[in-house]
């Protein structure tokens, strides 16, 4: 059984029928995602074109109707006051987001799965895989 945090970017993959679900996660997972996660796809639903917003809406729903959402509280704060840290030291800035997913990560001992898992290299303590 492994740890799973799902990227945003695995997520709209997913429901573009890109991700290879049952190559990377087995029935035996345990899956979340990041507080964070609920807004970026709350904002996909409202910059969807209308002919697609309803398509959108319900898959989100059911994103969040199934999958655990792990919140941005006091440990992942801290976890992400180190990883701001980390990127200013290390001189290679990363997107605030990324930034967030990965003190979840870290605050819950989960493996980021993403579209880009770059986004995530060099961040201490935080493990991430590449769905593609």
């Amino acid at each position: 059984m492994s740890l799973l945090l799902l990227d945003t970017t695995f997520l709209i993959d997913a429901e573009r029928g890109d991700a290879e679900l049952d190559r990377l996660v087995h029935d035996d997972d345990d899956v979340a995602i990041a507080a964070i996660t609920v807004a970026e796809l709350a904002a996909g639903v409202l910059l969807a074109s209308t002919g697609r917003r309803a398509h959108r809406r319900a898959y989100v729903d059911d994103v969040l109707a199934t999958i655990p959402i792990l919140p941005y509280d006091r440990v992942v704060a801290l976890e992400h006051a180190e990883l701001l840290v980390a990127v200013r030291r290390s001189g290679r800035p990363r997107g605030a987001h990324d930034l967030l997913i990965g003190a979840t990560a870290r605050a819950f001992g989960r493996t980021v799965v993403s579209a880009d898992a770059t986004a995530f290299d060099d961040l201490p303590g935080v493990d991430a895989i590449d769905h593609r």
